[in-house]
């Protein structure tokens, strides 16, 4: 069961965002998990030590966590976005 509220909560982050990266109109519902989960992965990697928290990807879904999770998520559209046309947005 914690399995499908990752993939739930991942897709619902990686579309929060998406819409706040302006990257909406490009991405469909399976990338949109993908950047939810990886984005959880890259929070919890930079941004966890400095909150004192987890991510969903290690199955705590506080607030604090989800936090982490969604700015791991912008931060990794942010990185896309340098990546493919030089400048961030």
């Amino acid at each position: 069961m914690n399995f499908i509220i990752w993939i739930v909560v991942g897709g619902i982050l990686g579309w929060l965002a998406s819409l706040v990266m302006r990257t909406d109109a490009q991405q469909g519902i399976f990338l949109n998990v993908i950047v939810g989960i990886i984005g959880a992965l890259l929070g919890g990697w930079l941004l966890a030590p400095l909150f004192g928290t987890g991510t969903i990807n290690q199955n705590d879904f506080s607030i604090s966590s989800l936090l982490v999770s969604f700015l791991g998520a912008v931060v990794l559209l942010a990185i896309v976005n340098l990546l493919r046309r030089g400048t961030p947005r």
